[in-house]
């Protein structure tokens, strides 16, 4: 009997973690299970150009500590590549290279995008495992995703040395921290920094009732305040316009469907979708510059000196954590294990203290936001902390 081969490939924004999962699926694969290792440079793109490096265990040496990702990553997506200036569906292609190398697996590491991803090759008869790694957090069927721990650390200690300034200098500092459409990031650094404010996207904030939150600080006599807000966060406004948008796109999808067989009324019903998906665009560009205009109007409206601080991609960088080390070998190495019992085409996650193989179907297309009676909403409601509403 042949041994196995697993392809591996890294997809998405990097992550913390991400070279430790590549270490603990490799060790295992080749040490316990007598595999063969071929990793794709550049996620799916090096899939479908077949650029490829075998791993061998001289390769997995020293990577544990490593940031980022020694395979290289990007956020192309299989089914729309940008190919000589258009945009092509190489699914084909990446079945074929998947084939010529006799992969019984192909593991990829990724957030919700990836999963999607990998689902989609999966429906072309690939077997595929994946590993959920972002530092939103915002993967479904895993208690958390290694990256998150990381950059929570990030983000925690640049709030705690933004306390300092914020109070020699009487001011409102607000603090972007990263985290896409969910809010864990932003809510579990401020908690765990002691901001004054937390804004999170699943609770679009009123700027009056931030700004009265801070009056009420200062006539306690804190003269400065700490916002931590999500890049995701918006207005009560906005969030208003999003929910509606999108409602409606739902809807016109859904007359698309059912309208197979009349082409007058499926056309009409893409025109209305590609104007809802371009209103949708406009939304989101207006609610990209949420944390700015909050900064100005918290200043006009309270008198007190606002300055901001966008953390961007240095919470994605640099030596991930111990328990983000952790949390990847354990996925990873379960990973492996499962490629040898003949599983595929999953998702690994963690839940409480056991790791199991979830249904990849089961993952795609499902945001992990933050429930609203979450107990780290109920912990920052009883510090009285600001959450905007």
């Amino acid at each position: 009997m042949s041994a196995k081969t697993i392809g591996i490939l890294t997809a998405g924004g990097d992550s913390p973690g991400l070279n430790a999962a590549i270490r603990a699926v490799g060790k295992v694969a080749i040490n316990k299970h007598g595999m063969r290792l071929v990793g794709f440079r550049d996620g799916f793109r090096g899939l479908m150009q077949n650029r490829v490096i075998w791993l061998g265990l001289s390769d997995l040496s020293g990577i544990l500590t490593l940031g980022g990702t020694i395979l290289g990553t990007s956020r192309d997506k299989p089914h729309k590549m940008p190919i000589g200036g258009k945009t092509r569906n190489m699914m084909d292609v990446m079945v074929e290279v998947y084939e010529r190398h006799h992969l019984d697996a192909l593991v990829c590491l990724g957030g919700g995008g990836t999963a999607k991803n990998a689902y989609r090759l999966s429906q072309q008869g690939l077997n595929v495992v994946c590993l959920p790694k972002t530092i939103d957090n915002d993967v479904s069927g895993t208690d958390v995703t290694f990256g998150f721990d990381t950059a929570l650390n990030i983000a925690t200690e640049a709030i705690d040395r933004l306390h300092s300034t914020a109070h020699s200098h009487h001011r409102i500092i607000v603090c972007e921290i990263m985290g896409h459409n969910t809010g864990w990031l932003a809510l579990g650094a401020g908690l765990a920094g002691g901001a004054d404010v937390i804004l999170i996207p699943e609770i679009p904030f009123d700027i009056e009732a931030i700004a009265n939150s801070i009056r009420e600080r200062s006539r306690g006599g804190n003269r400065f305040s700490i916002v931590a807000v999500s890049e995701g966060a918006m207005t009560q406004r906005i969030g208003t316009k999003l929910q509606d948008a999108r409602a409606r796109l739902a809807e016109a999808n859904a007359e698309i469907a059912r309208c197979q067989g009349d082409k007058d009324a499926r056309k009409a019903a893409r025109s209305l979708r590609a104007s809802i998906r371009a209103e949708l665009a406009e939304i989101e560009r207006e609610r990209s510059g949420s944390t700015l205009l909050l900064t100005r109007e918290l200043e006009k409206r309270t008198g007190l000196e606002s300055r901001v601080t966008i953390l961007g991609h240095v919470q994605r960088g640099g030596i991930p954590s111990p328990k983000d080390r952790l949390l990847a070998t354990r996925l990873g190495t379960a990973a492996a294990n499962f490629v040898a019992e003949g599983k595929g085409n999953i998702m690994v996650g963690i839940h409480g203290d056991v790791v199991r193989a979830v249904p990849l179907a089961d993952v795609v297309g499902v945001r992990k936001n933050v429930p609203l009676d979450h107990t780290w909403l109920r912990s920052a409601r009883d510090l009285e902390i600001c959450l905007g509403d």
